[in-house]
């Protein structure tokens, strides 16, 4: 596809920025800055982070723990996006290997059917130590798949790196009549740990080339370059230029190459992609038969593979980074689309004043038929929270509606649950069928509750007249 198209706006579809991350951590916990790697300070921030993560710490006491609380990794970067604006939508770990997915908050009502998989390939398929980790989801109606793989390490096992993948790709199935397999997706990700190496080149060549930054007169015998001549299954993924050296493998903390085992250096740490050629009449549907009426414009055939763009706008490592023997490896994408939807399912609204001295009220309309279920709930969850569980309190939508009419629902929300000091807050509707929240009310303020406000000054001035 031709770049100049992604630039003309609005007129044939919608623009987003993706940020894709990989980075095998070695173990190592969060850095105390990720700010460079994620491009906070950018005035073209990200729509959608995917960060992939290999060789997490999973040691026994950690691993219970983190079954139970987020992980180092996880609450790290939901603390550092949070304040963006951003929520995670998805995370999936399988032992050391870890996918998590933010969005702006923006776009949360239109991310739908989320699900995620592994499998297992280390020793024999029973151990998670290799193998790969996706998530796929509906957004605005098009399907994307993002998987994380770490596959065999060794510069002997090429082959078996390839046959890892397509077991990955072949064994992942998805609830999801029209998209079950990885590769039935409309675009898919592929990035980690790969672990493809440099054959045959000698350690002084490989250097000398990566010292006068002559990266690409070894990108023939890179392997994964290598292999996409032989393998047909390779061969339908994409990936920019290697324009930065070897990410692999440093002495820790440090930009020096492997002193001890001297191991050479190689670009284990990839980003790849699959832009299904032409659009199914299914991409034209909400994608998983769940009956939602998108009122979609039947698209003529010649302008199905204009409903979704890719442009690769940056492909590089950052060297800063040396907790780990791996550089980490980030990838800008332009996403360009046409909505199949552009109005959230539900529309919320937060009723009167609210504090913790009364029960509160909401309304909510459904823009158009969902799925609606007595398991259905609506958050509500201070402004700059982190994930959709990240609420301060819920309400089950069927036990506490109490009133309705043709158009719009009452919900009430007892004062017992809502915050005391107040602050700014959303409402959030979770759709138990669809998995997802598919409604996000304004901002508006909680008051601070009076009574608590009049009950601590009166404690306060006791303890001054005991005092005196």
């Amino acid at each position: 596809m031709a770049g100049n198209d992604l630039n003309k706006g609005d007129a044939d579809g919608d623009n987003f920025r993706l940020h894709l991350v990989t980075w095998n951590v070695a173990t190592a916990d969060p850095p105390a800055d990720m700010s460079s790697l994620l491009h906070l300070e950018s005035p073209k921030r990200p729509d959608v982070y995917v960060i992939g993560l290999q060789e997490v710490y999973s040691g026994p006491v950690r691993f219970l723990s983190d079954v139970v609380f987020d992980d180092p990794w996880s609450h790290f970067l939901m603390t550092t996006l949070a304040p963006w604006n951003y929520v995670k939508v998805s995370s999936i770990r399988m032992q050391g290997l870890l996918l998590l997915f933010f969005t702006k908050l923006e776009h949360l009502p239109f991310i739908r059917d989320i699900q995620s998989t592994y499998t297992r390939t280390g020793v024999f398929g029973y151990w998670g130590n290799k193998g790969g980790v996706s998530i796929r989801l509906s957004f605005y109606g098009h399907m994307l798949c993002f998987l994380n793989c770490h596959l065999a390490a060794h510069m002997k096992n090429v082959t078996e790196r390839v046959v890892e993948f397509e077991y990955i790709t072949d064994q992942q199935i998805f609830n999801c009549e029209k998209a079950q397999r990885i590769l039935d997706h409309r675009l898919v990700f592929w990035f980690g740990d790969l672990n493809f190496r440099i054959q045959d080149h000698g350690m002084h060549f490989v250097r000398t080339c990566i010292n006068n930054k002559n990266y690409s007169l070894l990108w023939s015998k890179d392997q994964l370059i290598m292999m996409k001549k032989k393998e047909k299954l390779l061969q339908e993924f994409e990936e920019g230029p290697l324009d930065f050296q070897p990410t692999y493998k440093f002495d820790l903390n440090t930009d020096i190459y492997d002193s001890s085992k001297k191991r050479k250096p190689a670009w284990t740490d990839r980003i790849l992609w699959r832009l299904r050629p032409k659009a199914l009449p299914s991409d034209k549907q909400d994608e998983c038969g769940d009956g939602l009426d998108t009122n979609h414009v039947k698209e003529p055939e010649e302008a199905e593979e204009k409903l979704l763009e890719l442009r690769q706008d940056l492909y590089t490592s950052h060297m800063e980074y040396s907790i780990s023997d791996h550089k980490p490896v980030i990838a800008v994408f332009t996403l360009k689309l046409k909505k199949m939807y552009t109005t959230p399912l539900v529309h919320l609204l937060a009723e009167g004043e609210w504090s913790a001295d009364i029960d509160a009220m909401l309304l909510y309309r459904p823009l158009q038929p969902f799925p609606s279920s007595s398991w259905d709930w609506i958050g509500l969850y201070k402004v700059g929270f982190t994930s959709v569980s990240d609420y301060i309190t819920y309400t089950w939508v069927k036990d506490d509606e109490v009133a309705i009419d043709e158009e719009v629902i009452k919900v009430y929300m007892s004062k017992e649950e809502i915050p005391v000091r107040g602050g700014e807050c959303v409402l959030g509707y979770y759709c138990n069928t669809l998995q997802c929240i598919i409604g996000i009310s304004q901002p508006f303020k909680v008051h601070a509750s009076k009574v608590a406000l009049e009950e601590s000054l009166h404690q306060t001035g006791a303890t001054e007249k005991i005092q005196d």
